[in-house]
C-alpha cells in the first residue's frame, strides 16, 4: 500500500528540475524539409493521440501497420510547426521520424524511463516534434505525474496508468521570441487522478512569468464541464477552441474508430464529448481551431480526432 506524501511548492519544483535536467541536441540543418512558415509568427499546432500500436487492434484489422500511413498523410496536410502525440511507442516514434525528417522529436528517447524497449507495458510518451527550420531548441525536459515526479514510471492517486508530461521551450528563429509547449495525458480513470495531475501541472508552469508564452496540449480525458479543466481556465490559460467559436459545442473527439458513426452506434450515457486540447497562456491569442475529423478511404488515423490550432 502507497503512502500519501504531502509535497510542499518548493520541493515539488525541485523534483522536477532533477528530472528535466538533460542535454541539449544538437542543431540540425535548415535544409531538412523546409515548413515554409519561418517567415511567420503564427504557431499551427496539432494534438493526436494516435492510439497505442496493439497487437490486438491488429487482430482487429486497425493496428498501426494499417493505420501508419493514414495518420502520416492528415498529419502531413496540416503543414503543422508543432505536433504534439500521445500515446506514442517505440515503433511508432521511429515511423513519424522517418516520416518528418525536417522535425525534431523530444519525448520518447530519454532522459524519461526506459524499462521497456519494445512493446506496450502500461505506458506510452507523449511525444513533441518541431520544425527545425522554424525553432531552435533551447530547453526541454519531462516530469510524472505522481508524488514522486523525478521517478520514471511513478503513480499516485489511484491513476490506471503512469503518466507524464513531456516540455520544449523554442525559439523561433525568424522572431526570436520563445515559446514553450507542453504535452500531456492524463488518466482515463480515476477523476481525482486527474484533477491531481492537473494541479501539478498547473503549479509547475505557474513558475513562468503571466506573460510567458506556452501552449499546453494533450488528452485530457475530461471535457469542457469537467473541474479538470475548469483547473486550467481558472489558471489563466484559454482554450484555443473555445476562444475561436465561443459557446458552440464542439462534438467529440474520442470514437472508438468508428469516425462519424459514433455517435450512432454508442449508447448516449457513453459518448464522450471534446476531451482534447491545446490551451495557450501568455502573450499569445488564438487566429483558428478545430477539430480534424479527416480520414483516409473510410479509414481513420486513430479512434481520436486530431485536433489543431493557429495561436499568434
Amino acid at each position: 500500500m502507497s503512502i500519501p506524501i504531502n509535497i510542499t511548492r518548493r520541493d515539488f519544483i525541485r523534483n522536477v528540475g532533477i528530472a528535466s535536467s538533460f542535454a541539449v541536441l544538437p542543431k540540425s540543418s535548415w535544409a531538412d524539409e523546409p515548413s515554409g512558415k519561418s517567415a511567420k509568427a503564427t504557431h499551427r499546432v496539432l494534438s493526436c493521440n494516435i492510439r497505442v500500436a496493439l497487437d490486438i487492434d491488429e487482430e482487429r484489422g486497425r493496428g498501426w501497420s494499417v493505420r501508419r500511413d493514414a495518420c502520416i498523410q492528415i498529419i502531413r496536410a496540416q503543414n503543422p510547426d508543432i505536433i504534439c502525440m500521445q500515446e506514442v511507442l517505440k515503433v511508432q516514434n521511429e515511423d513519424m521520424k522517418e516520416a518528418f525528417p525536417g522535425f525534431q522529436s523530444f519525448g520518447f528517447d530519454g532522459p524519461e524511463m526506459d524499462a521497456h524497449e519494445e512493446g506496450y507495458h502500461g505506458i506510452a510518451k507523449n511525444v513533441i516534434m518541431f520544425s527545425r527550420q522554424r525553432y531552435e531548441l533551447t530547453s526541454a525536459g519531462c516530469y510524472w505525474l505522481s508524488e514522486t515526479p523525478h521517478l520514471g514510471g511513478t503513480m499516485s492517486w489511484g491513476t490506471a496508468r503512469a503518466r507524464q508530461v513531456n516540455w520544449v521551450r523554442l525559439k523561433d528563429r525568424k522572431t526570436g521570441k520563445e515559446i514553450r509547449v507542453l504535452n500531456t495525458h492524463l488518466d482515463h480513470r480515476a477523476q481525482e487522478a486527474r484533477e491531481m495531475q492537473m494541479a501539478m501541472i498547473m503549479e509547475e508552469a505557474a513558475q513562468y512569468p503571466e506573460n510567458f508564452a506556452q501552449l499546453f496540449a494533450g488528452d485530457m480525458n475530461a471535457d469542457a464541464g469537467n473541474p479538470v479543466v475548469q483547473k486550467v481556465l481558472a489558471a489563466n490559460w484559454r482554450d484555443s477552441y473555445a476562444e475561436k467559436h465561443g459557446d458552440v459545442d464542439p462534438g467529440h473527439t474520442y470514437h472508438a474508430f468508428l469516425g462519424h458513426r459514433y455517435l450512432e452506434e454508442t449508447p448516449p450515457e457513453r459518448v464522450k464529448g471534446k476531451i482534447d486540447f491545446i490551451f495557450h497562456r501568455g502573450q499569445l491569442s488564438t487566429r483558428d481551431a478545430g477539430i480534424i475529423r479527416d480520414h483516409v478511404d473510410g479509414r481513420y488515423p486513430s479512434d481520436h480526432f486530431f485536433i489543431f490550432a493557429e495561436v499568434y
